[in-house]
């Protein structure tokens, strides 16, 4: 759908939304600020503490998660009034879609017709189900469709559509030319959706976990306590899904009765005054964050410095407090799990133990395909430039979407029976934990194909024959499926603790509200003492309740993993649980990225292209 020459919000309504979004900041960053100090202190216990029990086995793949560009012929609904208009469709590889009016357009360097980040959309291929999600949004409106022209926005069937739709944005509706062209955009732009949704949950970064946390705390201080999808994008991004959430009900009654047209047109009319706030919104959180950027960065090497020699007494504090604690809730803390969780929690952790068991078998699956390819194009051919070519795609399958998406299929099948289970507990958030299981899928691709080149590279040398080295890599090929093994059953077990946290622990925090939290001021004293920012009454209660479902959540799994000491081999040796999860890539939330060059352009994902073809395996 086109653009409209100039924005339907004037002035003072742009400065409206900057002013609601400079409201939220100030509400927001004293969380965060709390959380960054929190986040040191964990990361600074970790490195003093004790050594966990080895860990992974495979090598970590150092390729940054990414889509492949896809490009091609499109045409897409735009101006107005919308017609069907040809336009060449381009998806970088950081999830952001181009559109031009022609392939010379994009060949020349010249600037698209419209591009957007993919954050938040979903794509759908039906358009009996697209116009059924259209007429909903207006439905006041439906009863006008005989007074005025008819619908015939959409009227005409489309063959091969691929609409994307936003609860925040414009949607966007183009159509391919043929069926195969339709199934490859609509791996590419889900491809592209996941990539930018998880920027912030792929990382264990400090700053990154630091964000999280802000934002749930930041929503439960405002009594929302259900998880749910808010979390997806880059720190801006997320920021401005908060905000419209909150102004969304408000706005769709000052501003729905004054739209024009009915129906669809007035839906369609809808969603482009959204996109111009949209807009507003994030320009403003993105301003908000960079100019609190320089603040951070003083604040985590002034947190490094005043935590480090403090680490011990601060600890011993925070587990005398909750040691207490404890003691003190307890009886509300057990009723509550007794009555509530305890009845769903086994259906629940087994779903996401069946889930992710059946994902990650596939996964296996491909990967041993893929290694047994390999030995026999080695057997069978001594071509150099041929076993180059077959090394090349066997590193290229973790990004191969048609491949992986036989995986992801596993995840999708279980989407319905999870909702259903998670629901009760106002967990909301199943694209979140969809998106989290496919990228945990990937990972492990990734490493294992990683791992295997490597030992591959190690072992093979110019003075083996063909047989000699499809041998040495029969016997490399086992030695990853062993550590792939190892990393999944602990990948998995972790998987099932994080996400059984994320359904039940708010749904817990929200049913001990109005009795336990009064009694937090008691212990004000003690943490205030030590005059630091990392401990709080409210982080040390949530760590409580966080290690009393943990505890019930290797209950769980012992029962259906057998005998393992699940607890041993993850994060839960602590009296008070922290999450173990080491830090790895930057997240936009510690580079700053939110100070793009242009205004709220939200996640800067950096694409990767194809790796060199070296001569990984030698003959």
């Amino acid at each position: 759908m086109g653009g409209r020459p100039s924005s339907p919000l004037d002035k003072q309504q742009r400065q409206h939304l900057r002013d609601q979004m400079d409201t939220l900041l100030r509400n927001f960053l004293p969380c965060y600020r709390g959380q960054l100090a929190a986040s040191v202190l964990r990361q600074i216990s970790r490195e003093l503490g004790p050594q966990e029990p080895a860990g992974s086995q495979l090598l970590r793949s150092k390729k940054l998660p990414r889509v492949r560009e896809h490009q091609g012929p499109l045409t897409q609904l735009r101006g107005h009034p919308p017609r069907w208009q040809p336009i060449f469709g381009v998806l970088r590889g950081d999830g952001r879609l181009e559109w031009f009016s022609h392939k010379e357009e994009y060949e020349n360097g010249n600037r698209p017709l419209g591009s957007t980040a993919l954050t938040g959309y979903t794509l759908l291929t039906s358009q009996r189900e697209y116009l059924y999600l259209l007429d909903a949004l207006c439905p006041a409106s439906l009863g006008d469709h005989t007074q005025e022209e008819p619908d015939s926005l959409l009227e005409v069937p489309v063959r091969f559509p691929l609409f994307l739709q936003h609860p925040f944005r414009r949607h966007l509706c183009f159509s391919a030319a043929t069926r195969e062209a339709q199934h490859a955009w609509r791996l590419a732009l889900q491809g592209g959706i996941r990539l930018r949704g998880t920027v912030l949950q792929r990382s264990q970064a400090p700053a990154a976990r630091a964000f999280l946390d802000a934002v749930r705390l930041y929503r439960q201080h405002q009594g929302h306590f259900g998880d749910d999808d808010v979390t997806l994008g880059s720190d801006a991004e997320v920021l401005t899904a908060v905000l419209m959430r909150e102004q969304l009900s408000a706005l769709r009654a000052q501003t729905l009765p004054g739209l024009q047209g009915a129906g669809r047109a007035r839906a369609w009319a809808w969603t482009e005054l959204l996109e111009a706030v949209h807009a507003a919104v994030l320009a403003g959180a993105s301003a908000g964050l960079c100019a609190f950027q320089p603040e951070k960065d003083e604040l985590l090497a002034s947190l490094e410095k005043t935590i480090r020699p403090d680490v011990d007494q601060l600890l011993r504090l925070r587990a005398r407090v909750a040691g207490r604690m404890r003691t003190d809730i307890k009886g509300p803390l057990e009723t509550c799990l007794r009555q509530h969780v305890d009845l769903q929690l086994p259906r629940v952790a087994q779903t996401l133990l069946d889930t992710v068991e059946a994902l990650l078998k596939v996964v296996r699956t491909l990967l041993a395909q893929g290694m047994d390819r390999l030995s026999g194009h080695l057997r069978q051919s001594p071509s150099g430039t041929r076993l180059r070519r077959e090394v090349y795609s066997f590193g290229e399958m973790p990004w191969d979407l048609a491949l992986m998406q036989t995986c992801y299929r596993e995840t999708e099948r279980s989407r319905g029976r999870l909702g259903q289970l998670a629901a009760p507990f106002g967990f909301l958030g199943m694209q979140s934990l969809v998106f989290a299981a496919q990228d945990l899928a990937q990972q492990l691709m990734a490493d294992a194909v990683a791992t295997f080149l490597q030992l591959a590279d190690q072992c093979l040398t110019t003075t083996l024959n063909c047989d000699q080295a499809a041998q040495r890599l029969e016997r490399v090929r086992g030695r990853v499926l062993k550590k792939f093994e190892s990393d999944s059953g602990l990948a998995q077990r972790r998987f099932i603790r994080s996400w059984g946290l994320c359904i039940f622990l708010p749904f817990v925090l929200s049913q001990l509200e109005p009795s336990c939290r009064k009694e937090l001021p008691e212990f004000e004293g003690d943490v205030l003492a030590m005059g630091s920012q990392a401990l709080t009454t409210e982080g040390i209660y949530e760590d409580v309740i966080r290690g009393c479902l943990l505890q019930r959540i290797d209950r769980e799994l012992k029962k259906a993993l057998g005998a393992n000491d699940v607890s041993c081999t993850l994060d839960g040796c602590l009296e008070v649980p922290w999450e173990q999860d080491e830090a790895d890539e930057e997240t936009e939330a510690e580079r700053g990225a939110t100070c793009p060059g242009q205004p709220g352009s939200g996640a800067q994902i950096q694409p990767r292209g194809p790796p060199s073809s070296r001569e990984t395996l030698h003959t």
